[in-house]
C-alpha cells in the first residue's frame, strides 16, 4: 500500500499506539489531541496540528479516537473541528466507542459534505492496541470500508463490515455486554472460591482447561489475584458503554437485566473512586459486599 495522508485525532491509551503502527508502516500522519502528546507520537515523522479542523484540512482520511458521544461531536463539528475542515472525496473514520444512534446523526452530516464516513470502534484494549491485534467492527459503505481496510489491517487482525453506519457502534455495545458480564462471573467464581478456603490462583490454573476457559478468565482473572488494576480500559468508560446499552435497550423494548447488574457493580466502583482503575475491579464491588477479597 502506497503512503497516504492520514489524520489522527485523539492520542491517549488506545490512540496513541494505534497511529503509531500507521507511522512505522511509512504513512505521513497529521495529529492532534487534546492531551499532553504521546512522546513516541511527538518524537515521529508526524505533524502535530492545532486543531482538528488543520489535521482535516491536510489529510485525506481522518480517523477519531476520543472517549464519547459529545467528544465526537466536538471534535466532528465544533468551530475548529474536522467538518470545518474538509473537502469532498475524503473520509472520516471514528473508532472511537459511542451511541449508534448519534453515529447515524453524524455520519448523515459528514455525507452531506461529500465525504465518506465509518464507525469502526475496537476491542482489545491497550494490549491489543499496543500488539496491532484489535477486533475493529465497521459500519459503512463497502467502496469506504475497502479504501481503509488496509489502514484497519495495521491496527487490527479480526476486522469486519457488519453493515451500515450505526451497526459498528451496536456490535461494540454488544462486545461490551459480553465482556462486562463476563468479568463479573470471573470475579464472583473468584470471590466464591477464595471465601471458601481454596487458593485462587490454583483454582484459575484449573478452570482455565475446562469449559469455563475465557480470554477474561485468562487476563483479568489473573489481574484480580494479583491485585494489577491499572486501566487497560478504564471502569469509567466501560460505564459510559453500559449506559449505552441500557439506553438502547429502553429504545428498542429490550429487557437486559444481567447487563443492568453489571453496570450497577461498575457504579458502585465508581462511587467508591474506583472510575480510573482498570474494568476488572469491578471485581472489587463483589468484593466489598462479601468483605473478603480475592487474594486473601
Amino acid at each position: 500500500m502506497s503512503a497516504q495522508k492520514i489524520g489522527f485525532i485523539g492520542l491517549g491509551i488506545m490512540g496513541a499506539p494505534m497511529a503509531l503502527h500507521l507511522i512505522k508502516a511509512g504513512h505521513q500522519l497529521s495529529v492532534f489531541t487534546l492531551g499532553k502528546l504521546n512522546a513516541e507520537v511527538a518524537a515521529s515523522s508526524a505533524t502535530q496540528c492545532k486543531s482538528a479542523k488543520e489535521v482535516a484540512a491536510q489529510a485525506d482520511i481522518i480517523i477519531t479516537m476520543v472517549p464519547d458521544t459529545p467528544d465526537v461531536e466536538a471534535a466532528l463539528f465544533g468551530p475548529e473541528g474536522v467538518a470545518a475542515g474538509l473537502s469532498k472525496g475524503k473520509t472520516v473514520v471514528d473508532m472511537s466507542s459511542i451511541s449508534p444512534i448519534e453515529t447515524k446523526v453524524f455520519a448523515k452530516k459528514i455525507n452531506e459534505l461529500g465525504c465518506d464516513y465509518l464507525d469502526a470502534p475496537v476491542s482489545g484494549g491497550e494490549v491489543g492496541a499496543k500488539a496491532a491485534s484489535l477486533t475493529i467492527m465497521v459500519g459503512g459503505p463497502q467502496a469506504a470500508f475497502d479504501r481503509v481496510k488496509p489502514l484497519f489491517e495495521l491496527m487490527g487482525k479480526n476486522i469486519t463490515l457488519v453493515g451500515g453506519n450505526g451497526d459498528g457502534q451496536t456490535t461494540k455495545v454488544a462486545n461490551q455486554i459480553i465482556v462486562a458480564l463476563n468479568i463479573a462471573a470471573v470475579g464472583e467464581a473468584l470471590l466464591f472460591a477464595s471465601k471458601a478456603g481454596a487458593d485462587p490462583a490454583k483454582v484459575r490454573q484449573a478452570l482455565m482447561g475446562g469449559f469455563a476457559s475465557s480470554r477474561i478468565l485468562e487476563v483479568h482473572g489473573e489481574r484480580m489475584i494479583k491485585r494489577t488494576f491499572a486501566p487497560g480500559f478504564r471502569i469509567g468508560l466501560h460505564q459510559k458503554d453500559l449506559n449505552l446499552a441500557m439506553a438502547g435497550a429502553r429504545a428498542l423494548g429490550v429487557a437486559l437485566p444481567q447487563t443492568a447488574g453489571a453496570a450497577q457493580l461498575m457504579q458502585a466502583c465508581a462511587a467508591n473512586g474506583m472510575q480510573d482503575l482498570d474494568h476488572s475491579a469491578l471485581v472489587r464491588a463483589l468484593e466489598l459486599m462479601a468483605n473478603h477479597e480475592v487474594a486473601k
